[in-house]
């Protein structure tokens, strides 16, 4: 049900065949096993009870039976509070175990598709490569594509992962076993065994704590973003590659052979990410590149161990290169058995160095410790052409298929990962980056109030400083705690670049990004640390401005054209290849503005920003902020792309993956390996295929522009501007308790208020899907289409009509909030809007959010033709049905121990029933944020 997890078209199926029927199956067993093992380890009468409260769910739910209703509320309110416990625990592991079922069925159907010998698909590889050549593109332009293409999905530690890393574990070896049951066709002995290991899997969930007892570290959450490269990355990334050269080489003879450059990568923030966060520290960053080096090289000394032992080519039947033979002398394996097997031999000496390495970068030993001693690599190219010589040599005796396989794979995942597996971000607020500058020219030269500086002042005093080789800076001096931490971390990152690469941290983030000024306060901090020399003229990382407020989007334009047009940035800027990245955010500018408004103001950002830098001659790589939910900036990857305005995408493309996506996602190998294509594919059409796109018709973007006013206008109204309605939200939502719940470092807000501007947008989010409202994903698109009919009549739906049919944008836009409408429940969010404890002001406010829902709902059918909700997407409505009868009853029951939390009850059962519920709704929505 996750909006970003792709998925892509079923398989063709013959006339007898349902293709559902296996999920069904696998939902059937799953749930029949949870059923037994909630009656072995809790006793006849607990399992009695959820299965008559899941009978019932399923009447209501399914045959919209209201006396199932009834009963269903009376069962539920009537739970002591051991009862709710089981029945949370075990509706929430329900979810969990549909959700496993899910993503295997979509592996099932995608493996169906390439046996049956179907057309590519839309998203896959070979769909896109197909478009290509079929458009008539000459294979140079595609290879030429390549050779500068950037395509980057960035891990970020957002407080809306609510699973354990423990619980991901048990779901892990759950999959396996869905997965090897769909590979092979089983004996009866072997299907048997198979079930006694999904049942011994559903035993170990059901014991594994669900919970978190502490809030995590930032260390954690670089720990736990560590186990999505064992699950994923460093071993599906190399199979993308592979996949997409033997794909380029079957379809055009010239691009036979071709190694492509390194331009898929996976970046991190975890243990950069400073924005409102005080735990990132300098010694945080030193640890996680620490953490993440001795994982990427633990990899590389697994891969070559094994090499070592498959290659076992003897010199008597082979002829090795010079290279390879000078490569296996200086080998520390010396024994005879092995004196005629130069592969081996080379690859100990391989492993050594790594081994020696490894020590050296981490300060400790990695496992498996090699055999024999050796010097450590000064950097990742010795190790690559060391690897290279192993090719090469297999290539030119006549073993090239041996070349292939696991060498192949390695040595993509080098040239990928290097030493330092992930380039981690730095990001920080303008903000902060303003008052340390300010404290830092106080001292240096007192004469000048750097905050009373209007921001034309402030820019031509920042580029003197950036220009002259002088540090403001002196060791002599008593700075700020914030001032000395914020010039810690940069002092780390030159740190970094000189132990692991400059690829290890190469990008910095203003976070508020709103004027020239914030651009240059960052280089001039960079000065300050090592990372700008001001006499080269020359920067070691990127400076990425970060526009997030409906305003600042407008701004973002203006700000890059006065920025570009200035000669010692655009000389700073030669170092990095006249290429600027610019992030835009989903987030923020959805709390700000709503919705539409948000998207509509991104639309028009990008548009303004691909004119600004074509003008300006600089290359525009846009980095989209972009959530897990609608709300913030969600959805399928590949629409969402290929929905980008002509000229955004320029071949290059960097977006976040967040919180629980990055489980729904990537937790799952072959997912994975799905959704790196999709990132991929989509990146390649919409970079060579931009200009056949046309563009919008001038009546649709003035259409755009009235829509987004209305609904500005209506969301503002609601939410900033009606007396109370913080109140509302605060009573009416779980905010309070997601604050308390251990599911992040990050503090729930920036600041030390309760005043929704001040509120992330993470939590914001989360606390609306877990009341089934999901008002950051459709409010004010009701109100706007009514005031632009009441405008321009039958005229406006057909335009409004034809605007779905042949804009992309609007299309996407449609699409992603009829997902979010059909996972609301204006029924359920009544019972949250009952916990608000004013009458009036609860009558009020969702008398007004219900109107909008039924507006918003009448729309969009109207615009689609659709006759209900999801009528074009019947996965994901087949999805809805199955698993939203075991939803019902944790939201029930969610209501219910708020309630009682509320009302003063200090019990441990009750706050620990309502963490799991919010567990359980965020599992069975897959979207909690």
């Amino acid at each position: 049900m996750d909006a970003q997890v792709q998925t892509l078209p079923d398989a063709p199926v013959t006339a007898n065949e349902d293709k559902d029927e296996p999920l069904r199956e696998d939902i059937r067993q799953l749930g029949r096993i949870l059923g037994d093992t909630v009656r072995t380890q809790e006793g006849e009468a607990v399992f009695e009870r959820i299965e008559h409260i899941r009978q019932l769910s399923i009447r209501f739910r399914r045959d919209d039976d209201l006396g199932a209703r009834r009963e269903l509320e009376a069962v539920l309110d009537s739970l002591s509070r051991e009862q709710t416990l089981h029945v949370v625990r075990a509706f929430s592991y329900f979810s969990h175990l549909a959700n496993l079922a899910e993503d295997q069925h979509h592996i099932r159907r995608s493996r169906a598709h390439l046996i049956a010998g179907s057309a590519p698909r839309e998203g896959s590889l070979a769909h896109a490569i197909g478009r290509a050549f079929d458009a008539g593109l000459e294979a140079r332009a595609i290879a030429d594509f390549f050779a500068s293409a950037q395509v980057t999905p960035v891990l970020t530690a957002h407080p809306t992962e609510v699973s354990r890393k423990s619980v991901l574990n048990c779901q892990m070896a759950i999959s396996r076993l869905l997965d090897a049951r769909d590979r092979m066709r089983l004996t009866p002995d072997e299907a048997r065994q198979n079930e006694d290991a999904l049942r011994r899997g559903v035993l170990t969930l059901w014991q594994t704590r669900m919970l978190r007892p502490n809030k995590l570290s930032v260390i954690d959450e670089v720990a736990n973003g560590l186990t999505y490269f064992d699950y994923t990355f460093l071993s599906e990334v190399p199979q993308v590659y592979a996949a997409l050269e033997d794909q380029l080489g079957a379809s055009h003879p010239a691009l036979a052979g071709l190694e492509l450059p390194t331009f898929l990568q996976v970046g991190s923030w975890i243990g950069g990410d400073r924005d409102g966060n005080p735990f990132v520290t300098a010694e945080v960053l030193d640890q996680a590149l620490r953490m993440q080096c001795e994982r990427v090289l633990t990899h590389y000394l697994d891969e070559v161990r094994m090499l070592g032992s498959q290659l076992s080519l003897a010199s008597l039947l082979v002829s090795p290169s010079d290279a390879l033979l000078a490569l296996a002398e200086q080998s520390p394996d010396t024994s005879p058995h092995r004196r005629d097997e130069p592969y081996r031999r080379a690859l100990a000496r391989v492993g050594a160095r790594l081994g020696a390495t490894c020590s050296r970068l981490t300060g400790q030993p990695c496992a498996p410790q090699p055999q024999g001693a050796a010097p450590a690599y000064n950097d990742v190219a010795e190790f690559a052409a060391d690897l290279d010589i192993v090719h090469r040599s297999l290539q030119a005796n006549g073993s090239a298929p041996l070349a292939g396989g696991r060498l192949r794979h390695l040595r993509r995942a080098v040239g990928v990962f290097g030493f330092h597996l992930a380039p981690i971000d730095l990001r920080q607020n303008a903000d902060v980056h303003e008052r340390v500058v300010a404290e830092l020219l106080a001292v240096a030269r007192p004469d000048i109030d750097y905050l009373a500086l209007d921001e034309e002042a402030r820019i031509a005093l920042l580029l003197e400083e950036i220009a002259s080789p002088r540090p403001l800076y002196s060791p002599f001096a008593q700075y700020s705690a914030l001032s000395s931490g914020e010039l810690a971390i940069f002092r780390m990152a030159r740190e970094a670049h000189q132990r692991y690469g400059a690829a290890a941290v190469p990008n910095c983030i203003i976070s508020k990004t709103d004027g020239v000024s914030d651009m240059l306060e960052l280089a001039l901090l960079l000065k300050e640390c090592g990372l700008l020399d001001p006499r080269a003229g020359t920067l070691a990382v990127n400076v990425i401005p970060l526009f997030e407020t409906i305003g600042d989007l407008q701004a973002s334009g203006p700000v890059m054209d006065r920025l570009l047009a200035l000669p010692a940035y655009r000389r700073l800027l030669a170092s990095r290849g006249m290429s600027q990245e610019v992030m835009l955010g989903y987030s923020d500018s959805n709390k700000d503005g709503g919705f539409l408004t948000s998207g509509w103001a991104l639309y028009k950002a990008e548009i303004a920003l691909v004119d600004v830098f074509a003008r300006h001659g600089v290359r525009l790589r846009l980095f989209h902020g972009r959530g897990g939910s609608v709300g913030r900036g969600g959805g399928p990857s590949y629409q969402a792309i290929l929905a980008q305005p002509g000229g955004a995408v320029q071949g290059q493309l960097r977006l976040t993956e967040q919180g629980e996506v990055i489980s729904a996602k990537y937790g799952n190998p072959e997912v994975g390996r799905r959704n790196l294509e999709v990132l991929t594919a989509a990146t390649l059409e919409a970079s060579l295929f931009a200009d056949a796109e046309p563009a919008p018709r001038p009546e649709y973007l003035a259409a755009m522009d009235a829509l987004s006013a209305s609904a500005f206008e209506a969301y503002r109204a609601l939410v900033y501007e009606t007396e109370g309605f913080e109140t509302y939200f605060r009573e009416s939502t779980v905010i309070e308790e997601i604050a308390h719940l251990n599911i992040g470092s990050r503090p729930a807000a920036r600041k030390k208020t309760t005043s929704i501007e001040d509120l992330r947008a993470i939590p914001w989010v989360f606390s609306w899907a877990q009341c089934r409202l999901m008002l950051p994903g459709w409010f004010g698109f009701g109100s706007a289409v009514r005031a632009y009919l009441g405008a321009h009549g039958e005229d406006g739906l057909r335009r409004l009509q034809a605007m779905n049919r042949e804009w992309g944008f609007f299309s996407t836009l449609l699409s992603n909030m009829d997902m979010v409408l059909a996972k609301s429940d204006i029924a359920i969010a009544s019972r949250y809007a009952g916990l608000v404890r004013d009458v009036k002001l609860r009558e009020n406010i969702f008398a007004r959010i219900r109107g909008e829902h039924e507006a918003t709902i009448t729309a969009l059918l109207d615009i689609t033709g659709q006759g209900a909700l999801l009528d074009g997407n019947p996965l994901l409505k087949r999805s809805i049905r199955n698993r939203f009868p075991y939803l019902d009853p944790l939201n029930h029951v969610q209501v219910e121990l708020l309630h009682r939390h509320r009302e003063g009850s200090d019990d441990e059962r009750i706050k620990r029933g309502i963490h799991l519920s919010i567990n359980g709704i965020a599992a069975g929505l897959r979207n909690s944020g």
